[in-house]
């Protein structure tokens, strides 16, 4: 599954799946963008150089289309072409429907559904000459609803069928860009420090692996770290999987079973 020779932009690389993925396929050898709301995050994410690859901060607010178009010309201009996008970033939510409010609901749907869109249309468009692969990440609550997050469950839905149709919509018009979702189940990542009720369990346990620990001992299921999801992703952006599209990947387990 090498990636020598090819360049990649990764949404999210400030930490968790994104930074994890941006990690490993740099070591695999390629040239890789690592892009955040915050540059900070993604310059300490971006990893050390192994022979020939680096890491390379971007800056990048998904929900905004402007920098879409500045990151891809960036990439383009510097690189001459972009071979894999993976689109890690996005933002968890969890309240009862009937407390959610409308301006939350449309935070998550932008910066999830709107984000995944944009970075779609653009990875497309940057690689519909030479070709390439675009990994969205959704998640197993897109598959199986998770109550008190039906706005975060409907958005990472949607991305499912997003994937699907740019898929189809690919093969149909001989555009040859992969595009597929990983979804995760519970995995230990940042993302989970947005939740009240996560911020509890820290304060209860002393620490957040007590709270993930605490956690898995309540569901019954094994929280995974970014870098196993990271694998699965490596899988699909690579030749190895060069006649799979239009595929959602659950990584979780079992869990939507």
């Amino acid at each position: 599954m090498t990636m020598a020779g090819r360049v990649a932009l990764v949404t999210g690389a400030g930490s968790g799946i994104g930074a994890a993925t941006a990690e490993l396929l740099t070591t695999h050898g390629a040239v890789t963008y690592c892009a955040d709301l915050d540059t900070a995050e993604s310059e300490d994410a971006a990893p050390a150089a192994p022979s020939a690859a680096r890491g390379i901060s971007v800056q990048l607010d998904v929900r905004e289309e402007a920098d879409w178009a500045r990151a891809m010309a960036e990439v383009v201009d510097s690189q001459g072409r972009l071979d894999v996008l993976v689109h890690a970033a996005g933002i968890a939510a969890a309240s009862p429907l009937v407390d959610t409010t409308l301006d939350e609901w449309r935070r998550v749907l932008n910066t999830n559904l709107d984000g995944s869109f944009l970075a779609i249309r653009h990875g497309v468009q940057a690689m519909s000459d030479g070709g390439g692969s675009i990994v969205v990440i959704g998640s197993a609550s897109g598959i199986r609803p998770s109550a008190g997050a039906a706005a975060y469950s409907t958005s990472k839905a949607a991305v499912s069928m997003l994937v699907r149709s740019a898929a189809k919509e690919c093969r149909e018009n001989g555009i040859a860009v992969r595009i597929n979702a990983v979804s995760p189940g519970g995995v230990k990542t940042p993302l989970w420090r947005a939740m009240p009720f996560f911020r509890d369990l820290v304060e209860v346990h002393g620490s957040e692996e007590g709270a993930f620990a605490a956690m898995e001992a309540h569901s019954g299921d094994r929280f995974s770290s970014p870098e196993e999801i990271a694998q699965s992703v490596l899988f699909l952006v690579s030749d190895c999987a060069r006649h799979i599209t239009g595929v959602e990947l659950p990584v979780d387990g079992g869990y939507v079973l």
